[in-house]
């Protein structure tokens, strides 16, 4: 491979000149910058990474650390947050903590083993030891759609208590009464945040959220097919259920369906964290939207005015309801028709014996 110093010779420069070329530095003249890039393109020359962190302390590199890369959601958050940090003039890379503490703490200690100029985080249950340490000796840090309570980072999250009360608001208005949740993980702020929601959107309309009505999941598939079969179970089971994720959804669309009902005549079916494999499931599941791209490209820009001294501002973005077909059809709107009045029936011309004095001598 071929070094500065073959540059700095093939061109008839110095290596600082090379280097400040490489650097885009003003002081360089239009000569030398087109002779160095002519150079650097007949040899194929690539800078040393390694040796550019060294002497300006950066890598030009971010962490992301996600919780689940299987989860649409994520996969979708991962895509936009390296599209945004490619734009900047920065890498990538990503570890996925796969919902586990333990392996969110390895991935994050090994990013900064790696020199990585800052970290983006989607925290499993109450964090990990490695990343509460980095956080409190102030690496650049963002918290992206979770957060630690208490921890001092911005957050960049969607604020879905908006869409879940017109989510709740939907389906009285279809008449259901009798509403379940499975709900994430408590030690999730998501997890919390999203039963809390449910609740106070339930007790505006009058309705009660039961202990029997609120199953604990994980975020996983599996364990909404376990809560929903045991809603199913239940003496009065509820007319709904809502998933506050996903996979979540799509295990309890399984366990429906493995007990012979139909979504939506025998039960319903609504989910936070829309995906577009709602549109393709029969029927398409009412979601709850967060805008996902934005969050990505949001932490990004946040992470990177930490990195390069500009203030970091957190970013709360609103998730909106989709209504499909998984929680029934409003019912028909009736309008009662205006009827016209009654035609007159027109009265017959008098007889000459009916007419009076006057009508005769006109006639």
């Amino acid at each position: 491979m071929a070094s500065i110093k073959d540059v700095a010779a093939e061109a008839g420069v110095s290596v600082a000149t090379v280097s400040r070329v490489l650097n885009d530095h003003p002081s360089v003249s239009p000569d030398a910058r087109t002779r160095v890039m002519a150079a650097v393109q007949r040899l194929g020359y690539r800078p040393n990474a390694v040796a550019r962190s060294l002497r300006t302390d950066q890598t030009r590199t971010l962490g992301l650390v996600i919780s689940d890369v299987l989860n649409p959601y994520f996969t979708e958050l991962a895509r936009s947050v390296e599209e945004e940090a490619r734009s900047l003039g920065y890498s990538v890379i990503i570890g996925n903590a796969d919902e586990r503490p333990e392996i969110e703490d390895h991935h994050v200690r090994t990013l900064l083993d790696r020199r990585i100029d800052g970290l983006l985080v989607s925290p499993t249950d109450g964090g990990s030891p490695g990343m509460l340490d980095a956080a409190r000796a102030g690496t650049p840090m963002v918290f992206v759609d979770r957060w630690i309570a208490g921890v001092d980072v911005p957050v960049v999250r969607a604020d879905g208590r908006t869409a879940v009360r017109d989510l709740v608001a939907h389906l009285h208005g279809l008449g259901h009464r009798r509403l379940a949740i499975i709900a994430g993980p408590a030690a999730t702020t998501t997890g919390s945040e999203r039963v809390e929601a449910f609740r106070e959107a339930l007790a505006a309309h009058g309705l009660a959220l039961p202990d029997a009505y609120i199953g604990q999941g994980d975020f996983q598939a599996e364990s909404g097919r376990r809560a929903t079969e045991r809603f199913l179970d239940l003496a009065e089971p509820p007319e709904v259920v809502f998933a506050a994720d996903n996979l979540m959804a799509l295990g309890a669309l399984d366990a429906v369906r493995a007990r012979g009902l139909r979504v939506p005549e025998d039960i319903a079916l609504a989910a936070f964290d829309d995906i577009p494999w709602f549109v393709h499931t029969d029927p398409p599941i009412t979601a709850i939207a967060q805008p996902t791209g934005e969050l990505g490209r949001a932490a990004v820009r946040a992470l990177v005015d930490r990195i390069e001294g500009r203030p970091p501002q957190s970013v709360t973005l609103p998730a909106r309801l989709v209504v499909r077909r998984s929680c029934g059809e409003p019912p028909p709107v009736r309008t009662t028709p205006v009827q016209p009045p009654p035609e007159q029936p027109t009265p017959p011309e008098p007889t000459p014996a009916q007419q009076s004095p006057v009508q005769r001598s006109q006639s």
